[in-house]
């Protein structure tokens, strides 16, 4: 019997094998889930990537930024599965002015396109998503530990600060149908989304050092395995939570 047994999720993020959403999805079918994925952009790509999980999934386009695609998800996604029992929120974007040491330079259109896309969606998606969720369950986010200013992170930094607190009100108007809204904060993982932040590697340096437990740069598994624990049955009573999956960087002192 597997954890997820009789589960219908929805990934979003799934862009390469080695995202964090990939291995969600992958595991999450292993523990018998049955899993909708969407991409924006390069469907053709997730598409292909689909095909690499265990059994393959179809791929929906979703532009968090595009009115249409919200207002027809529900939609969309149901005519693949009758309903929603989980959704993985893992998306985020910034535009190169906005990251790298440019913080005090970066114009407000690009802060507000690292916000929208980053921060907002997560309110948006939830909200799409709602008219198939009338059993309850389970919401997750990506998260980066935004309790601090971290080099070259900048207004992404910001959009994540912004992304925890919206998941404690999203907890908060969400509980009354049933839904738990948590986050998983991941420490710095070699994924494309990594590779487009200039001087990513920074983090390589000096995170494997810093971990009690060590820090694997490659293995997006425990990241995942924690996902897919909180969209399980498991965490009945747990919502507006933050778990860290970083090797224990994030309780360490300086």
């Amino acid at each position: 019997m597997g954890l997820l047994d009789g589960k219908r999720l929805l990934v979003t993020g799934v862009l390469t094998d080695s995202s964090i959403a990939f291995n969600v999805a992958k595991l999450a079918q292993e523990e018998g889930a049955q899993i909708v994925l969407t991409g924006f952009g390069r469907l053709s790509l997730v598409e292909r990537i689909a095909k690499r999980l265990p059994e393959p999934a179809p791929v929906l386009e979703l532009d968090v930024q595009n009115t249409e695609h919200l207002d027809t998800l529900a939609a969309r996604v149901g005519e693949h599965v009758g309903g929603l029992d989980g959704v993985v929120h893992s998306i985020g974007f910034a535009p190169q002015t906005a990251l790298g040491g440019n913080f005090l330079n970066t114009s407000w259109e690009d802060v507000s396109t690292a916000l929208h896309v980053s921060t907002y969606s997560f309110k948006s998606l939830a909200v799409a998503c709602l008219p198939l969720m009338k059993d309850g369950g389970a919401i997750v986010g990506l998260d980066f530990d935004a309790t601090k200013a971290w080099p070259v992170y900048d207004w992404m930094g910001v959009a994540k600060a912004g992304l925890e607190s919206a998941s404690r009100y999203l907890a908060r108007d969400l509980g009354k149908h049933g839904i738990r809204v948590n986050l998983v904060a991941a420490g710095p993982l070699r994924t494309m989304a990594a590779k487009s932040i200039p001087g990513f590697g920074e983090f390589e340096e000096s995170w494997p050092a810093k971990a009690p437990l060590g820090w694997d740069l490659t293995d997006t598994a425990p990241a995942a395995r924690a996902c897919v624990a909180l969209l399980s049955d498991w965490f009945p009573a747990t919502t507006g939570e933050i778990v860290h999956v970083d090797g224990g960087v994030h309780a360490m002192g300086t």
